[in-house]
């Protein structure tokens, strides 16, 4: 059958906003155990579960969702996960409700201040019913491409290592630091112009561009890597902006006044309206900024 198990991460887009009590921010100020049981439970109890294939909005999830039929097309029979940091690793399949929970620092649901918080916080996840294991799921089928932002990579950096030590053939795309065992791609900005899309979505046109290259149906060879290599050496284009840096103010005066005149726009679209007025702002900063206009409403 030559099952591939993909792992891709979650999207802060949902179908529906969550309910106030399925915001991480409003979880009590405790250790992260603590915490995460609570969270364990308020989901337990959560009504207005849908399956998670349609739970996810935006680009980045259209991409993902495409590699199932990329690895198809390549000889496999993929079943997609999702790691996220409200449910764990979960089949596509499986239902949930719509939650605001995310590793990435700084965001007001975020489920720690560090690596060490979010990767304690990942392994209770696993404890609470329904999260399945990385390195169970890629030993049973033999092999795995993960698909992890640097973020995400770091709180499932034991599950990652554990993998790697299963012998399983895997492939990481992104990730933050490469790991014995494991073929490692790197986010390479470079590749986006290639490959098409945002930033945001650059991991996951990387993995589809990667099943493109590699031999049907075996997901690493030499003579694939190699492939995949001289392609990105030819395809790589430094991008270089001549952009204005603006202050928080002026971000955030545009983010109130692009909403209030396109109502229901993504922050991805706001964020590119934003550069294509000639103005500079890092992509972590405008979401970070975003949330907290967003919030005050």
């Amino acid at each position: 059958m030559n099952e591939l198990p993909i792992v891709v991460t979650c999207t802060d887009r949902k179908a529906s906003p969550p309910a106030p009590h399925l915001h991480a921010r409003t979880l009590p100020a405790a250790e992260v155990a603590e915490r995460a049981a609570e969270w364990a439970r308020r989901l337990r109890t959560a009504p207005g579960t849908r399956r998670l294939e349609d739970l996810y909005q935006g680009d980045q999830w259209r991409r993902a969702l495409a590699l199932t039929a990329a690895a198809s097309r390549a000889g496999f029979t993929p079943r997609l996960y999702v790691a996220s940091a409200g449910l764990g690793l979960r089949q596509v399949s499986s239902l949930a409700p719509a939650y605001a929970a995310t590793f990435m620092p700084r965001h007001a649901d975020s489920v720690g201040s560090s690596t060490t918080e979010t990767g304690i916080w990942w392994d209770r996840l696993h404890r609470t019913g329904g999260s399945q294991r990385l390195p169970q799921i890629a030993e049973a089928a033999g092999q795995a491409l993960v698909v992890l932002s640097e973020t995400y990579a770091q709180a499932l950096h034991h599950d990652l290592a554990a993998l790697a030590a299963t012998g399983a053939d895997t492939v990481l795309i992104g990730g933050a630091c490469d790991i014995d065992g494991i073929v490692r791609v790197p986010a390479n900005a470079a590749l986006r112009k290639a490959l098409g899309g945002t930033l945001t979505s650059l991991n996951v046109r990387t993995a589809a561009s990667w099943l493109e290259h590699c031999t049907p149906g075996r997901l690493t060879t030499e003579a694939a890597q190699a492939r995949f290599a001289a392609w990105a050496a030819e395809a790589a284009h430094r991008e270089h902006y001549a952009r204005t840096p603006v202050p928080d103010e002026t971000v955030i005066s545009f983010i109130e006044k692009m909403t209030a005149l396109h109502p229901g726009s993504s922050r991805t679209r706001l964020l590119r309206l934003f550069r294509d007025e000639g103005l500079a702002c890092e992509q972590k900063r405008f979401a970070d900024l975003y949330t907290q206009t967003m919030g005050r409403r």
